[in-house]
């Protein structure tokens, strides 16, 4: 179960490197790691093995279907698989990085199945914004 905030860097060639304590377990399932976009600004990382059974229900979703398909689009047509380097990174795409706003600064937050890599700026905003609405309820 990946759980936790970490403050992390991403180097001038756009790599992370994956805090030890997650390593393994990311790499599960024969090593390799999908890297995808999300709807919500983020860019979600899960191990292979924990991605293809969304990947599959995503494929098998209506290509008819307006909204399947921009789901389809997103997801599966921004996965990427990776694998960790001698020294723990994986690579964040420029595409990925474009998408998501990514910095210099992220934030790697634990979502139990997977984790979400967010711009740090951007993912305090949207924390704020979310304590605020909740504060008010």
């Amino acid at each position: 179960m990946f759980q936790g905030a970490a403050e992390l860097s991403l180097d001038a060639k756009g790599r992370l490197a994956v805090p030890t304590r997650h390593r393994d377990a990311l790499a599960s399932g024969g090593g390799a790691i999908v890297l995808t976009a999300h709807p919500d600004g983020c860019v979600l990382l899960y191990p292979r093995v924990a991605w293809e059974p969304i990947g599959s229900r995503m494929q098998s979703l209506s290509s008819f279907n307006e909204q399947a398909r921009w789901w389809q689009r997103l997801l599966v047509g921004h996965a990427e698989e990776m694998e960790l380097d001698a020294q723990g990174r994986i690579l964040v795409s420029p595409a990925l990085r474009k998408f998501a706003g990514l910095k210099k600064n992220v934030m790697l937050v634990g979502q139990g199945s997977h984790f979400e890599l967010w711009d740090v700026e951007v993912w305090e905003s949207k924390l704020a914004l979310a304590l605020a609405q909740a504060g008010s309820a």
